[in-house]
C-alpha cells in the first residue's frame, strides 16, 4: 500500500497550529469558510498562509464565470507560492471550466481541480494539465453518496492520472476514517479529511479485543452516570 499525503479539510486556527508538523497540507472551500465564519476572504487567506508557511494550501474561488473566477484565482495565487487555487470542474450552469483551466494553465497557476466524478471530466480537461502538477480532486465520499462503488471508480482515474499527467490525485469528501487506507490502496497521492477523522487515526492497530472491552466499559460507564434503572 502507498504511503498517502493527509491534507486537512476546514481546520479552524487552533487545528492548524496543533497539527500542521504532523501533516502535508490544507483544504478549504466557501462553504468551509462560511462554517468558520470568514468575512474577509482574502484576509482569512492571508492569514492562513502565515500560519500553515510552505505547506500546500487549497483555497476555492467562488464566481461562477470565466472573467471573474480567472481574476479571483489571479489574487489568491498572488498570496502565497504554497497556494493551489480550487477551481470547480464545471459553473453551476454545468458547463465544463476547462478554457478558465487553460488559461490559468498557461500562466503556470498551480490549481486544485474540484468536484471531479467522473474520468470523462478528467479526459476533457486532460489537454490543459498533463504537463501541470495540478491536484485533481476525486469527491469518492459523494460517488458512495449516490451507490457508485468509489474504490473501483478512483482507481480508475487515479491510473489514468498517473499514466497520462504529471498531476495529483486527491481522495475527497471522506466518509469515515477507514478511508485513509481505502484511499491509499485505491491509488491516491492525497486524502483531504476533517480533524475529527485525523484525531481518530491514532486508532489504527489498536487490538480489536482491547477496543471491544473499552466499549463495553464505555456503555456501562454511561449508564451509570445516568442513575438508569428497570423496575
Amino acid at each position: 500500500m502507498k504511503k498517502i499525503q493527509i491534507h486537512l479539510d476546514g481546520a479552524d486556527n487552533k487545528e492548524i497550529k496543533k497539527y500542521k508538523n504532523r501533516v502535508n497540507g490544507f483544504t478549504f472551500n466557501p462553504s468551509l469558510f462560511r462554517k468558520l465564519g470568514v468575512k474577509d476572504y482574502l484576509l482569512y487567506t492571508r492569514n492562513l498562509s502565515k500560519l500553515t508557511k510552505k505547506k500546500p494550501l487549497s483555497i476555492e474561488v467562488f464566481a461562477d464565470d470565466e472573467k471573474n473566477c480567472f481574476d479571483q484565482a489571479i489574487k489568491i495565487s498572488k498570496i502565497s507560492e504554497s497556494i493551489y487555487v480550487k477551481i470547480p470542474i464545471t459553473y453551476t450552469s454545468g458547463k465544463s471550466t476547462k478554457k478558465l483551466i487553460k488559461k490559468l494553465s498557461d500562466k503556470n497557476i498551480k490549481l486544485n481541480i474540484t468536484a471531479i466524478f467522473t474520468l470523462k471530466q478528467i479526459k476533457e480537461i486532460y489537454p490543459y494539465i498533463k504537463n501541470k502538477k495540478h491536484i485533481l480532486s476525486i469527491f469518492a465520499g459523494r460517488l458512495f453518496d449516490i451507490g457508485i462503488d468509489a474504490n473501483k471508480e478512483f482507481r480508475i482515474m487515479a491510473n489514468f492520472i498517473k499514466k497520462k499527467t504529471k498531476c495529483l490525485s486527491l481522495w475527497a469528501s471522506c466518509r469515515m476514517v477507514y478511508d485513509v487506507i481505502g484511499a491509499a490502496k485505491a491509488g491516491a497521492d492525497i486524502i483531504t479529511i476533517p480533524t475529527s477523522f485525523f484525531k481518530k487515526t491514532k486508532s489504527f492497530g489498536k487490538n480489536p479485543n482491547k477496543y471491544s472491552l473499552e466499549t463495553v466499559k464505555g456503555f456501562y460507564k454511561d449508564a451509570k452516570k445516568s442513575n438508569f434503572k428497570i423496575k
